[in-house]
């Protein structure tokens, strides 16, 4: 049973890499304009594509000087595109490297409060909402690599978080042992909006190796595949019935690890 989880998780990610091979990539993007190419998929459904800070407020800055915001909107533009491709439908709340605060805050302080609120507002304000929140980490040493998955509102949103846990572990870095994990309470965005929601931190910019990986838009690609795929993978499991109950252990691929 679980290779055969593990081969339906790694052909939804194969089957959005092959589309990307078509020249998908060649179009500017659904927030230019750009039309659907699949029918409406899981209609009552929008995924909330949240490209962490923007502007002035660049988040973490790598060991090469280049800040996360800048990652993180690559990331969030290209998997806006595959989710266009699977006739998903998205809001993607920045598509440039913006701050989205009001006009009218003053010092960077509220405008990176603002900012804040302004992403929770939008976000509880849309019905039937999966978000996805795209990060990167980075910690005082080099020793640390690999993505985490981080999840808010219990239950709602824990199985999305393990299956993409998985789903990044086996596309893209067999070696990465972290597990999916619930969102520290000092995390305002993910502890004051209602819906299923996953924070993913995609990997590390104190790590040299990492960092340039990061950086590449083959990699930028492939994380949003994973990304792509893991959704994908848990809408097909959650039309039929088939998400693990309350209190029951992960049934995609493999038990939570230490």
């Amino acid at each position: 049973m679980k290779k055969d989880l593990r081969m339906k998780i790694l052909s939804w990610a194969l089957v959005a890499a092959l589309a990307l091979g078509t020249g998908y990539f060649l179009w500017s993007g659904r927030a230019g304009g750009v039309q659907t190419l699949a029918a409406a998929r899981f209609p009552e459904e929008t995924v909330v594509i949240d490209a962490g800070h923007g502007g002035e407020d660049g988040g973490a800055v790598s060991i090469s000087g280049v800040p996360e915001s800048g990652i993180n909107l690559a990331v969030a533009l290209r998997l806006d595109q595959l989710f266009g491709l699977y006739g998903v439908r998205t809001e993607v709340l920045r598509t440039e490297d913006v701050s989205l605060h009001d006009s009218g805050a003053a010092t960077m302080r509220e405008r990176k409060v603002s900012d804040i609120h302004n992403r929770v507002e939008r976000i509880n304000a849309i019905e039937n909402a999966t978000l996805i929140s795209i990060h990167q980490n980075t910690y005082p040493t080099a020793k640390y690599h690999g993505a985490q998955v981080f999840y808010s509102n219990g239950e709602l949103s824990m199985a999305l978080a393990q299956l993409t846990q998985e789903t990044l572990r086996l596309s893209l870095d067999p070696d990465n042992n972290r597990v999916s994990t619930k969102i520290p309470d000092t995390v305002y965005l993910m502890n004051h909006i209602s819906c299923r929601a996953i924070l993913v931190e995609c990997g590390f910019l104190s790590n040299p190796e990492e960092d340039q990986l990061l950086q590449s838009k083959g990699y930028q690609t492939k994380l949003a595949t994973a990304l792509c795929g893991a959704y994908l993978r848990f809408q097909d499991l959650y039309t039929k019935g088939e998400l693990p109950n309350e209190g029951e252990s992960s049934v995609f691929l493999y038990p939570m690890r230490e």
